[in-house]
């Protein structure tokens, strides 16, 4: 892992919360794995509008503790074969707090939401 990248890693999983920059600051839960942030936007789930549309989005990670940024970065941008990352995706279930279908979550996630790769350019 590259020293830029360590920051990332770090606030990503000190916090399951991150800012991006979409048509406003939007604020978004996420899960850290395997070098990149994934999220989940669609029926029932955060409202992320075109970011799945987007290559790039800005990313701002900021402390649990206090709100102080941590760090700030691009990140590419990529849509999840849900299948094909299953590990991924299980991670990414079990932070999702207060879902009303936890049983059959990501079964309603393959086919109602977009689960997103953000990916920190280096």
């Amino acid at each position: 892992m590259s020293d830029n990248t360590a920051p990332i890693e770090e606030g990503a999983k000190k916090s399951g919360i991150l800012w991006l920059t979409l048509d406003r600051p939007r604020l978004a839960w996420h899960a850290w794995h395997e070098g990149a942030i994934y999220l989940v936007t669609g029926d029932g789930e955060q409202p992320l509008p075109g970011l799945d549309a987007l290559d790039r989005v800005h990313v701002t990670l900021r402390s649990k503790d206090n709100g102080a940024r941590l760090v700030e970065f691009e990140a590419a941008v990529a849509v999840v074969d849900q299948a094909a990352a299953a590990d991924a995706v299980a991670v990414l279930a079990k932070e999702r707090l207060n879902a009303p279908d936890s049983e059959h979550l990501t079964e309603r996630w393959a086919r109602d939401a977009t689960v997103l790769r953000l990916t920190p350019e280096r």
